[in-house]
């Protein structure tokens, strides 16, 4: 393998996996940039000349305003949306994965999944109801709840049908935000469940909640007290504002790492219990039909699973180059240990390059230089755990679950890239 010297430091410069990929410091420094790119000038400025003074610089700018919004530059990082037929809120939206960077989801662009559009809901009518096999029920109006000490987490929410086209027979031929847009990320902070609980006095009788929205579906769901306890919270704030109403104003629950409904939105009754209630939410829809026609119910964690989001379909190369493979992993069983890359169909792979922060339970953005020598190519990503769990290819995934389902598909997704540069879905 070839080697390159840059300012004393000897600098592997060559491929560590098949079809081009480089090593991951590429991107962590000017000195291993310059050898890795071989050769590669970028723009220099100073060299054209001076900036010439721009029509925005000649007048003063827009004046402030209640509520920022983004530029108008930026319209087409969107959510796109299906409802189902005959309705006008049921269905879900999903975050353009492939338009942003970071861990973080801005709120305008968190993914939505309603059973029966969004309730509009006056603040100071709510209420939260702790009945049940407890010692007092209790009622919370949103402004008592705000008076408990509260706690902020990270954490991806992901619906438990995202993905569910890797389950087709044949390729989808869509991009990320149709295939993986169901999964976003947050800064969450509420009140602990368990204080509430507490404070309530749980009856040792009580093994599972019933926790129950306000929207008109009346969406509600089983959960086991033991697994809920330590980290549920009640979200009354989304990255530093109120949860918008898309997403549980003015309270939902918050199950880091859990299948997406189950965190609750509209949240307005917990009631605890011996056992599950087998609510229509976890009877007919939610389950995964196993090939031998059973049914798997209460599949609680998403399982580990990551997606390259650049290069994706939609974002074609124009021409041969240094490029970066970026995109998103996650896991509901914990931290993100390691993302592995392949650029030939899964046949090599290579350690991706980790961002700061790496947190429990929430989106990790994973990185790697990829030298595109202009010819066709097979894009993966694998995500590893902290527990050992190891993502998926798609066969194993069919052959785990066959293909009657839709729910918790976290098999490996591969992009292939033509020799024009466009990238669209394939199975390796």
């Amino acid at each position: 393998m070839g080697h390159r010297k840059s300012k004393g430091v000897t600098i592997d410069a060559d491929v560590v996996a098949g079809n081009g990929l480089l090593d991951r410091r590429v991107f962590l420094g000017g000195a291993a940039m310059a050898a890795a790119t071989g050769g590669i000038t970028f723009p220099d400025t100073a060299a054209g000349g001076p900036l010439p003074v721009e029509s925005w610089m000649k007048t003063p700018g827009a004046p402030f305003v209640p509520y920022g919004q983004p530029s108008e530059y930026e319209n087409k990082v969107v959510r796109t949306f299906t409802t189902a037929p005959g309705t006008t809120g049921t269905g879900t939206s999903r975050t353009p994965h492939h338009l942003l960077n970071g861990m973080i989801t801005p709120n305008g662009l968190h993914f939505e999944r309603h059973h029966s559009g969004i309730p509009d809901i006056n603040p100071d009518a709510h209420r939260l109801v702790i009945h049940g096999l407890v010692k007092r029920s209790l009622v919370f109006t949103l402004d008592e709840l705000t008076r408990y000490p509260m706690e902020s987490r990270i954490a991806f929410i992901e619906c438990g049908g995202n993905g569910q086209l890797l389950y087709q027979k044949e390729p989808a031929q869509v991009g990320v935000q149709q295939m993986q847009g169901q999964v976003s990320c947050a800064e969450w902070t509420g009140v602990k469940l368990a204080a509430l609980l507490q404070e309530a006095g749980v009856d040792p009788k009580a093994k599972w909640i019933l926790a129950e929205g306000a929207d008109a579906a009346g969406m509600s769901r089983s959960l086991p007290l033991a697994e809920i306890m330590q980290d549920a919270l009640i979200a009354l704030y989304q990255n530093g504002e109120r949860v918008r109403p898309a997403n549980g104003y003015p309270m939902r629950l918050l199950l880091p790492g859990f299948e997406g409904n189950m965190n609750v939105k509209w949240l307005r009754r917990i009631k605890l219990t011996e056992g599950p209630t087998m609510t229509k939410d976890e009877t007919s829809k939610y389950t995964i039909t196993m090939p031998d026609g059973k049914s798997l119910q209460f599949v609680f964690p998403q399982e580990g699973k990551s997606v390259i989001t650049r290069p994706s379909p939609g974002l074609t190369m124009k021409e041969p180059g240094v490029y970066e493979i970026t995109g998103l992993a996650w896991s509901g069983y914990g931290k993100i240990a390691k993302v592995e890359i392949s650029a030939d169909g899964g046949k090599s792979w290579a350690p991706a390059a980790l961002q700061e922060p790496v947190l429990s339970k929430a989106l990790t953005r994973f990185s790697m230089a990829w030298r595109w020598n202009g010819g066709p190519a097979v894009l993966q990503s694998r995500a590893t755990d902290d527990i050992g769990y190891v993502q998926p290819t798609r066969e194993k995934m069919i052959a785990d679950r066959g293909s009657r389902t839709i729910y918790h598909s976290n098999a490996v997704t591969t992009w292939g890239v033509s020799e024009k540069g466009e990238v669209k879905h394939v199975y390796a």
